[in-house]
């Protein structure tokens, strides 16, 4: 008869860090889509990464989606500032 230890559902020690991912999307659809898209790819690398015990490639990843997801806001919030100052400059009411 062979024992198998119990399966830790948290993880194998404790739970991973935060993905980032609804952060990532939202991004994605409102701010700067290529920027937003490297922020999907390392939010989805997060959970498989702290699964298969790679806990230091799981932080890594999980710095890097939060990272991106910065730069996409960064990037659709300025360009926002810029297309409504641009559209405000050429007014002639």
């Amino acid at each position: 008869m062979t024992y198998y230890p119990p399966v830790n559902p948290a993880g194998p020690s404790g739970t991973p860090p935060p993905n980032h991912l609804v952060w990532a999307i939202l991004t994605t659809l409102f701010c700067c889509l290529p920027a937003g898209i490297v922020s999907i790819v390392f939010a989805a690398q997060v959970n498989s990464k702290w699964s298969s015990g790679d806990h230091a490639g799981a932080v890594s990843a999980s710095n890097n989606a939060k990272i991106w997801a910065i730069v996409s806001a960064v990037i659709g919030g300025v360009a926002t500032l810029l297309f409504v100052a641009l559209s405000a400059g050429n007014y002639n009411g």
